[in-house]
């Protein structure tokens, strides 16, 4: 009884922010905490006002771009390391870890001065972003994928180029199949990541570019009252974009183990 007590403060300390913004996003009011009228301005002007929609669909496609890269990388890297010596194995594993633990700021300020002060590349080009949000991302690309290859029988792979497969044929055709899930998650991962990220943007972003992370930031030092408040409705349609996903996807998943456990039943 304790710990359900416990659970559902944790939950309630969590979700009640959201929720209350959520709330408020339907409001005409523009001070959380006072009184308001229903209203859906906020969701109009999130939607009419070009400057956010610019800002929006532009960190939708970093996002895509830098989680397609990630997905690659971090997928191949996986594949590679589970085949590889286990000294291998250590040292990349050991490696992966540091993007993971290390802070957003540093990795950022390392990118920066890795690709613009000493490649010297512009910011202009978007290369410096995307690649600060593909080191962001394929560590947990690489986390995602590693435990499905683990799960897998690793006799697989061999028992495929014993019977005349070419190696990418039996990538495609064996190995991918059987980790398809944890690929799935780790691009779901990067995307959210992207999206959340706003230290390594801050430092790679070009001048005239904004994430939503950037924006939000810049937006609630300004005086502009109709973009804060419309920033609480792309907040809450953020939130429910998520919670939507999470569950069709905890779904899907639950229905993959059902049919696997029934045909396992069977056999």
């Amino acid at each position: 009884m304790i710990g359900i007590i416990i659970l559902c403060l944790v939950l309630l300390f969590i979700y009640a922010p959201i929720l209350i913004l959520a709330v408020y996003s339907f409001t005409d009011t523009a001070t959380i905490g006072t009184t308001g009228n229903f209203s859906l301005d906020n969701y109009v002007t999130l939607f009419t006002t070009p400057e956010l929609s610019e800002m929006i669909w532009g960190t939708l496609l970093l996002a895509f771009i830098a989680a397609v890269l990630a997905t690659i990388l971090g997928t191949l890297g996986a594949i590679g390391t589970f085949y590889s010596k286990k000294r291998n194995q250590l040292a990349v594993n050991a490696v992966n870890q540091i993007p993971v633990v290390n802070a957003d700021v540093v990795t950022g300020f390392s990118v920066c001065i890795l690709l613009v002060v000493v490649f010297g590349i512009s910011k202009d080009s978007f290369f410096p972003l995307i690649a600060g949000h593909v080191t962001l991302c394929a560590p947990f690309v690489y986390l995602s994928v590693i435990p499905k290859l683990k799960q897998m029988d690793s006799s697989l792979y061999e028992a495929a180029l014993d019977l005349g497969a070419s190696p990418a044929y039996a990538l495609r055709k064996v190995i991918i199949p059987q980790i398809l899930s944890g690929i799935v998650s780790g691009f779901a991962m990067a995307i959210t990541l992207s999206l959340d990220d706003y230290f390594i943007a801050t430092y790679t972003k070009p001048a005239t570019f904004d994430t939503i992370s950037t924006y939000v930031v810049n937006a609630t030092r300004g005086s502009q009252t109709e973009i804060k408040t419309a920033l609480w409705a792309l907040s809450t349609l953020i939130f429910i974009i998520v919670l939507v996903i999470a569950i069709l996807m905890n779904v899907h998943l639950k229905s993959q183990s059902n049919v696997t456990g029934k045909r396992g039943a069977q056999g």
